[in-house]
């Protein structure tokens, strides 16, 4: 449980803001120096994610996505852009915002908003996402404000839409990393606030190929 590592909900919040204004606007900040790592992620998000966008009668739709704590827009240029028709993206820090204008390029054209927001605050469009992307950024939301976010999320979505999380797990309990002012949980713990925020669990699996030093990294897929 966050509030058993989380002693001042306020400052946890405000720590995380002050601590990503200081990150470069770049692949490698936005990866915490794991820059390297950006084309292994995608490439295995975007295998996870087609299971879903092929034909079949229960297709999720390829009209529109949602990028949570898009940063610079990473993931939006690589692995949603290329997918969908048009992305919408919302980030705390306003300076990667601002940078994803130029980083994205030609096809940023297709990014309908900008929203600058923490996804504690954030509530999308009722019905209008086919997919919910939310990657390395429910540790900046406390237990509560993470199931809150996913049933506004669930709200979120068009028929046969998805929310994907894709992040850190913690081998157990609930790690606090007081440098970004962010927590790690374990998969058990991600489970039980998923189904509080009454989504079911559509599929799972862990990226392979990544450096052994950081935490293992999990893609949910929900509904």
């Amino acid at each position: 449980m966050t509030s058993e590592v989380i002693e001042d909900e306020k400052q946890f919040y405000s720590k995380a803001k002050t601590y990503w204004k200081e990150v470069p606007a770049t692949v490698d900040g936005m990866l915490g120096g794991y820059g390297h790592i950006s084309a292994i992620d995608i490439s295995s998000s975007r295998k996870f994610l087609q299971r879903f966008l092929r034909e079949g009668p229960n297709r999720t739709g390829t009209s529109c996505a949602l990028d949570c704590g898009a940063g610079i827009g990473r993931i939006t240029k690589r692995l949603l852009l290329p997918l969908f028709g048009v992305v919408d993206m919302v980030d705390v820090t306003e300076d990667f915002l601002v940078k994803a204008k130029s980083y994205l390029g030609e096809e940023g054209k297709r990014v309908r908003n900008y929203f600058c927001c923490g996804l504690q605050d954030f509530s999308p469009e009722p019905n209008s996402y086919d997919v919910i992307w939310i990657q390395w950024v429910i540790g900046h939301l406390t237990d509560q404000h993470l199931a809150e976010f996913l049933r506004r999320c669930k709200r979120g979505l068009r028929p046969n839409g998805v929310i994907v999380i894709k992040d850190n797990m913690a081998q157990e309990g609930v790690i606090l990393d007081d440098v970004d002012s962010s927590v790690c949980r374990d998969l058990e713990v991600v489970h039980k606030i998923v189904r509080s925020a009454g989504l079911s669990l559509l599929a799972q699996e862990r990226q392979e190929d990544l450096p052994d030093e950081i935490y293992h990294v999990y893609s949910l897929a929900l509904r």
